[in-house]
């Protein structure tokens, strides 16, 4: 008898982390059939897709109730597929605001919730963890600090390893993938990482082709490069680039491939600074929000870094440029230090490897699986 399960993921990274989750449940038992929010990653291991991720992908308090419309009527058709369906379980996949209102549907229902890549609660809102503790019964965390945080609040919780310390890698050497995507081979290459929500682009991406502008003034022979996300279109990107009139390679997908060919990134904050974080690439992050978003989120920030990569590490080895400090000249003067002075770039390749060392591989995949069915089975 196959038996339903409901995955929320409204974002790009969730979407590729649900993947993962997907095709390795697949591989113990072939008698699920997924159903809910996710993007390509999720509908190319077959998952039913009721609502594509892409739309719902915001950030900053005041950017999602401009899509309030949108989300809400996302979190009502999920309802109400909760009381048709009565799915045997509703895997959560980070997205906080949005997935802690549907598993309150879940729990009167009586389905059972696991809550896999918790919010970053540690971070800010930390009396959340109560309202978990009342909606979630397992939360699945993906890095070791996390298990304490939750046991200590009575939270079932397993800690099952980050899925990136399996996933990163590339199919290519430097140089294998500057002749892949047509750069040249000895210059510098610089990357453009503005994110993979529309919200993101029209903040970041203006700013980073801002500095971009500037770094070739001064070095022509610098060659840019932009990975784009799956959640994207090129069209997104074209009226900021046609304004900014700058040489850059433009790759679909291929993300881990882009960052392997680039002497340092510039990157949106989020799961890529740990991702170029594990690829051992020097970057610079960056990010704004609406002025009065990050206003109040400042104040309930428990934490001394953004990027997820200095939180791992627990030292600021990637510097960091948010809000008023992120303007087109100091990413620029940041950048080009970061590319140009090889002794800094090699030392924070080094450092890096702090970040892989907290991370290491441990065999996520069949861990995140082994839960699942244990939680179908019982």
């Amino acid at each position: 008898m196959q038996k339903n399960v409901m995955i929320i993921a409204g974002e790009a990274s969730g979407d590729a982390r649900a993947a993962g989750l997907v095709r390795a449940v697949k591989q113990l038992r072939d008698d699920i059939h997924f159903f809910g929010i996710g993007g390509d990653r999720l509908r190319a291991e077959g998952m039913h897709t009721l609502v594509d991720s892409s739309s719902m992908a915001v950030v900053g308090l005041f950017e999602v109730l401009a899509h309030f419309p949108t989300i809400y009527g996302a979190l009502r058709l999920m309802r109400r597929k909760l009381r048709e369906e009565r799915p045997y379980l509703l895997i959560l996949v980070d997205y906080p605001d949005f997935n802690l209102r549907l598993a309150k549907t879940a729990k009167a229902l009586g389905i059972k919730v696991l809550y896999y890549i918790s919010p970053q609660i540690w971070a800010w809102r930390q009396k959340r963890v109560y309202r978990i503790r009342e909606l979630v019964d397992h939360m699945a965390v993906v890095f070791p600090f996390e298990e304490p945080f939750y046991r200590l609040a009575n939270v079932p919780v397993t800690f099952v390893g980050h899925p990136l310390a399996e996933e990163v890698h590339s199919r290519f050497d430097q140089a294998g993938a500057r002749h892949e995507f047509g750069l040249e081979p000895t210059g510098k290459v610089l990357g453009l990482f503005p994110g993979s929500r529309r919200s993101e682009i029209k903040r970041l991406l203006p700013l980073l082709l801002e500095a971009a502008k500037l770094l070739h003034a001064t070095h022509p022979e610098l060659q840019f490069i932009l990975p784009l996300a799956s959640t994207l279109q090129e069209t997104d990107l074209a009226p900021y680039l046609a304004e900014a009139d700058l040489p850059i390679t433009i790759i679909p997908e291929c993300f881990y491939d882009v960052m392997v060919a680039c002497d340092a990134i510039i990157t949106a904050s989020g799961t890529a600074t740990l991702e170029i974080a594990l690829m051992r690439i020097p970057l610079l992050v960056t990010y704004k929000i609406s002025p009065l978003s990050y206003a109040i989120m400042r104040r309930m920030v428990k934490v001394d870094h953004i990027a997820l990569c200095n939180i791992v590490a627990d030292q600021r080895i990637a510097p960091e440029l948010i809000q008023d400090e992120a303007s087109a000249e100091k990413i620029a003067a940041e950048a080009e230090s970061l590319i140009y002075d090889e002794l800094r770039n090699k030392q924070m390749r080094t450092d890096l490897e702090l970040v892989t060392k907290n991370l290491a591989a441990s065999n996520n995949s069949a861990k995140i699986a082994e839960l699942v069915t244990s939680m179908l089975n019982e």
